[in-house]
């Protein structure tokens, strides 16, 4: 009976360690695994929108490193900057000893993300392009972090607060979209980036949604033939960032006064905040819908 009691406490200790040290696999947002060997407690963030994810995720305590511009939330501007997204400093961040790096698919360059996988550190590419993906992304992290229950209910909150403004807007009259990004060259967003599933919440449709590049540059005349009947750029409204389409008074988005700015961390960054972003940019839809019903 000893023998047989010894032999399963054994069994146990041995299952207990076996678990303590399992592997962590999570597909990143372009399928790819990322497996650990235990938790992450050092991890890199090379993109603003994934050092929110991150402390959204509760993971905050962990993050050793971000990109420039990671100032939200507040904490994250203390810790140490390793470069521009697509000028990252490398042997910087090998030297904080990583033991996951959070990676941006679309801004940094695919060779210095090459380099940082050829020094042996994990490479978690991100890339949300939708609601459902940032949910995700939430969880995801929380897993490679070890921070799954913080996780889980941020990702809980989030999807509840997306499908209460989906429902509320739900069905509203379409309403067509030109988002600047850029003036000078004059810049948008293609159909597959955040912002456009963000419009089509609201019941917006961006004019150039079908274009193949995901940031593209367009010119005026194709704005004006488009003849959108809202407006919206990233920035400053003090900036004064939509002017130039003042002197275009046969546009209708002019001719309906419905030019506005919104908040560009909101929107452009793929985090929690783009529902903030959501409520904002819905309104304005909402905005361009009644003074659709007044114009003659």
């Amino acid at each position: 009976m000893r023998v047989l009691a010894g032999c399963l406490l054994s069994w146990a200790a041995l299952l207990v360690a076996g678990t303590a040290h399992a592997s962590i696999t999570v597909q990143d947002d372009l399928g790819q695994s990322v497996t650990l060997s235990q938790p992450a407690r050092r991890i890199i963030s090379l993109a603003p929108h994934v050092t929110e994810l991150l402390y959204a995720a509760g993971a905050g305590a962990q993050i050793a490193g971000v990109s420039n511009h990671s100032d939200y939330p507040p904490q994250a501007a203390q810790l140490p900057s390793l470069g521009g997204y697509n000028a990252l400093d490398i042997e910087r961040i090998a030297s904080l000893k990583p033991d996951l790096i959070v990676a941006w698919h679309s801004g940094n360059k695919p060779l210095q993300l090459a380099r940082l996988r050829s020094l042996g550190i994990p490479v978690y590419e991100s890339q949300p392009d939708d609601f459902g993906m940032i949910a995700s992304s939430l969880e995801r992290l929380g897993r490679l972090a070890g921070t799954d229950t913080t996780a889980q209910a941020a990702a809980a909150a989030f999807r509840a607060r997306w499908q209460q403004l989906e429902a509320q807007y739900r069905g509203r009259t379409p309403v067509t979209v030109f988002y600047q990004i850029w003036s000078q060259p004059l810049m948008t967003l293609n159909g597959r980036h955040m912002v456009s599933a963000v419009l089509r919440l609201c019941g917006g449709r961006n004019i150039f949604a079908d274009l193949p590049q995901l940031a593209p540059t367009v010119s005026v005349e194709s704005v004006l033939a488009a003849d959108p009947q809202v407006i919206l750029s990233a920035g400053d409204a003090r900036d004064q960032p939509l002017a130039r389409w003042k002197q275009f008074t046969r546009l209708r988005a002019v001719r309906d006064g419905q030019l506005y700015s919104v908040n560009a961390d909101w929107l452009n960054r793929a985090g929690p905040r783009v529902l903030q972003a959501a409520e904002e940019v819905c309104g304005k839809l909402e905005q361009a819908r009644q003074a659709a019903t007044r114009s003659p």
